[in-house]
């Protein structure tokens, strides 16, 4: 194939400062739950998207000294000479394929509770700091704290630059960085030369900014990461005012500006509160105000909408970072005309979820992120089948799709069984409710590349039987059937059924899927945290129902926290005039009342609604997986040599992982495992020690 010349735009060589990146596509700075905790999957996994033809590769924020410590978070640390060799490792693995590699240098300022190192957190005034509530306060800094802090800054570029990075980011973004601090008016109430005006609040920065410059000369590219609006209004930064002179004032200082939003949950917003390219509107002024290359952000999946921001003036650069982790070859797909492979990002914020639960991050898209150096797993290329043998699976949800396809990809002729009319399983049916239409990218990437396949074929409308597999001469059988919610109310905080469920007024999330509605009043009960609960009650209100949603939890949908939208599900849902009831569990259903105990008390109070909704927990629909298993002489004598339950049916869980454990299915097929099957990267051991 080749390139769509509408496209040539993208593959235009951009000058920053001293070096060159090959392209437009700029991997902007995000974390990943590896960092210095996990270097080797870390400095693959950059690797691998060098390798898909991104031409700047960006770390993770890396703190730089002591007092920027953010234990147990897994970013990365440059404090001394220590920390060089892994992020050498990601360097070279960049640089392997002639991408430019960049750094971005942070101080957390009172996001850092400094647990590990223990040292009292900095900051341009007293203030507590801001990371779980901790009881503790960072200081004041003095003049020479800021002496320190511009030489920690230093030191931390001179070992970048031993490090082989082409490129320093100084950070001022994300409400997290001890210069974008002192940048704003709310935290910094100093007198002296770093106080007061804006051209004294933003002085710190600009010598930070200079002394990198200074340093590296015309050896390395000095950028700047700035958040140039807060979404807070007057009590902080804005695009058109403060954040705006800011830039004024820098404007041909950095190499490159690096343009987006704070916070964090701004700037990353999931799909189901933003569309492509949200942040434009508070960007587009950047290039009229500096002749330096500017990147953006926005979750740009689609080549014709990044050439229009290009021709457009609004930047030069396509800053990607959950577009790179959906599809690591993204620009490679766009420059050599294969637009129809490309796995386009869900906005799930799965990928932010495990990072922000200290774990190396995952992908709901892209089942082989996190996995590159762990697994071995390339997201493009995957071994040739080990044995001829036909492969059956039953279900056609995101497990059953994605077994498809990575087994035809390895050769084997698959057959997948479909009981409905309709493929993608709960994808299909999930991305009906409000909000959640872009993730049915998960089945339509799949589907598409299912149907380019001679070796797989597809079969709807059929439901089989145990003894139809037994006798349908496959070698691999993977049983894809799905989860069902559950309606007794058994689940986190109830381990008996909750009397009433067994009446006519109790449904489920597969009810309102299905096109069930209750009359009257109802009751969403969300003992579930995720998103379930909150797109129901949506989905309620839109259809004229007046709804109540009750939570033990002390948050509506407060495990969403982790994917950076908790705080927008609850405001849409007073927005929507949804009572909430939380600190709650459900005690009993009548036809006309819920009764609801307080979780920390012995108080109860009952709650007047026609119907309940049980969003509690699922049960895995493995009956045929359970049938078939249990005689195993039975499997031996059809030849059958592999029985697996994946996905849902194997353990109900997110859309994520059962994209995950299809898979793995088809990788393992063939494949000897162990009880530990993946690599892992163990701490050497100091020399010893002994107290004096």
């Amino acid at each position: 194939m080749t390139r769509d010349p509408r496209y040539d735009i993208l593959f235009e060589p951009v000058q920053i400062g001293p070096v060159t990146a090959r392209n437009r596509f700029y991997q902007a700075p995000h974390c990943n739950g590896m960092g210095r905790t996990f270097p080797s999957s870390m400095a693959v996994m950059r690797g691998v998207k060098a390798e898909g033809g991104w031409a700047v590769i960006s770390t993770e924020q890396i703190d730089i000294h002591p007092t920027s410590d953010i234990t147990p978070a897994t970013e990365g640390r440059l404090w001394s000479d220590q920390d060089i060799p892994y992020l050498a490792r990601m360097c070279d693995a960049v640089h392997e394929h002639d991408a430019l590699a960049s750094i971005e240098l942070v101080h957390n300022a009172k996001i850092a509770s400094n647990l590990y190192s223990r040292e009292v957190p900095l900051f341009p005034s007293h203030m507590p700091v801001s990371s779980q509530g901790y009881p503790l306060q960072a200081r004041a800094m003095t003049k020479a704290d800021i002496r320190a802090f511009r030489r920690w800054h230093l030191d931390a570029v001179k070992r970048a630059r031993t490090a082989g990075f082409d490129i320093i980011c100084c950070y001022a973004g994300h409400n997290l960085t001890l210069p974008g601090a002192f940048m704003k008016q709310r935290y910094n109430s100093r007198s002296d030369e770093y106080g007061g005006s804006l051209e004294n609040r933003v002085r710190l920065f600009r010598e930070i900014i200079e002394d990198a410059k200074d340093a590296v000369g015309d050896t390395m590219a000095v950028i700047v990461r700035f958040s140039v609006d807060e979404l807070r209004g007057a009590e902080g930064l804005e695009a058109h005012k403060e954040g705006r002179e800011i830039v004024e004032m820098l404007a041909e200082l950095p190499d490159l500006w690096d343009v987006c939003l704070a916070e964090w949950e701004n700037d990353s917003q999931t799909s189901r509160f933003s569309e492509e390219g949200f942040q434009e509107p508070f960007i587009d002024f950047v290039k009229q105000v500096t002749t330096k290359p500017v990147v953006g952000v926005g979750r740009y999946t689609t080549p014709d909408r990044m050439v229009s921001i290009v021709n457009k003036g609004i930047v030069d650069m396509i800053g990607a970072a959950r577009p790179s982790i959906a599809d690591p070859f993204l620009p490679k797909k766009i420059e050599e005309g294969r637009i129809d492979e490309i796995r386009e990002c869900i906005g799930c914020n799965i990928c932010a979820a495990w990072n922000n639960m200290l774990a190396p991050m995952r992908c709901t898209q892209n089942p082989t992120n996190g996995e590159e150096w762990r697994r071995g797993w390339h997201p493009e290329r995957i071994a040739a089948k080990a044995d001829d043998g036909m492969v059956l699976i039953v279900g056609a949800g995101p497990a059953g799709l994605e077994a498809a396809l990575a087994a035809g990809q390895r050769g084997h002729e698959v057959i997948l069984a479909e009981a409905t009319d309709e493929l993608g399983g709960r994808v299909s049916r999930e991305s009906r409710l409000p909000g959640l239409a872009t993730w049915a990218r998960v089945r339509d990437y799949r589907d598409y590349q299912l149907s380019q396949m001679a070796n797989v074929e597809i079969y709807k409308s059929s439901e089989l039987t145990a003894e139809q597999i037994l006798e349908f001469g496959a070698s691999h059988v993977a049983v894809a059937t799905g989860a069902h919610w559950r309606r007794d109310g058994y689940g986190r905080s109830h381990q008996f059924p909750i009397p009433g469920t067994d009446g006519d007024n109790v449904l489920t999330p597969d009810d309102i899927m299905n096109g069930l509605r209750p009359q009257g009043r109802v009751l969403v009960y969300d003992d579930d945290h995720y998103y379930m609960g909150s797109v129901v009650a949506e989905q309620l209100v839109a259809d004229g129902h007046d709804v109540v949603l009750a939570t033990p939890a002390s948050l509506v949908a407060s495990w969403t926290d982790y994917t950076l939208e908790q705080h927008r599900i609850q405001a849409q849902l007073i927005e929507l005039g949804v009572e909430i009831i939380t600190g709650h569990t459900l005690q009993g259903i009548t036809t006309d009342s819920a009764s609801m105990g307080c979780v920390f008390s012995a108080k109860t109070h009952t709650v007047e609604v026609s119907a309940v909704v049980m969003v509690v927990s699922r049960l895995p629909n493995d009956n045929l997986y359970q049938e078939l298993v249990a005689d195993p002489e039975r499997l031996n004598t059809a030849g059958i040599q592999t029985l697996h339950a994946i996905g849902d049916c194997h353990g109900p869980a997110t859309i994520a992982a059962a994209v995950y454990e299809g898979h793995r299915f088809a990788r393992e097929l063939g494949v000897e495992t162990t009880d530990i099957p993946f690599r892992r990267e163990l701490t050497e051991l100091a020399g010893e020690f002994k107290m004096p």
